[in-house]
């Protein structure tokens, strides 16, 4: 077996490359999601919880921010069992729509996020509304 260096060295080249790629957008997910939280949710509001990368870190971000007493008075609707489940290991207040049919903010995963921070997502609203009727129900 003779083994050829330069195409181990431009493999690792590459996957260092889309690794960095990964990275960016991941970076980009989570400033976009802490600035989410950071921008539209204030204390006493009712805020649903997406699912996804962004909306992970805004559920994150959300979690921060009890803790430290900058937010306080929030109750949030999760749409997914992942998301309940992260929102409960942050201590992050959890009600249904039962309870509150009214969101004042929701937070949902872009599946593309733009640099100005533009959440690009077809039908979310809708989508969302529908998901979390579901995990009510």
């Amino acid at each position: 077996k003779i083994s050829n260096p330069t195409s181990a060295t431009h493999h690792q080249q590459q996957h260092h490359n889309l690794h960095h790629k990964m990275t960016s957008q991941e970076e980009l997910k989570k400033q976009t999601g802490y600035k989410s939280v950071d921008d539209y949710v204030s204390s006493g509001m009712v805020v649903g919880l997406g699912t996804g990368s962004t909306a992970y870190y805004a559920v994150e971000r959300l979690g921060q921010k009890l803790k430290s007493g900058e937010l306080k008075d929030i109750v949030a609707i999760p749409t997914s069992i992942r998301t309940k489940e992260q929102a409960e290991s942050l201590g992050i207040p959890l009600v249904t729509l039962d309870t509150h049919s009214k969101l004042d903010v929701a937070i949902d995963g872009a599946d593309n996020v733009d640099p100005f921070f533009n959440l690009v997502k077809g039908g979310g609203g809708a989508l969302l509304r529908e998901k979390m009727v579901e995990l009510a129900a």
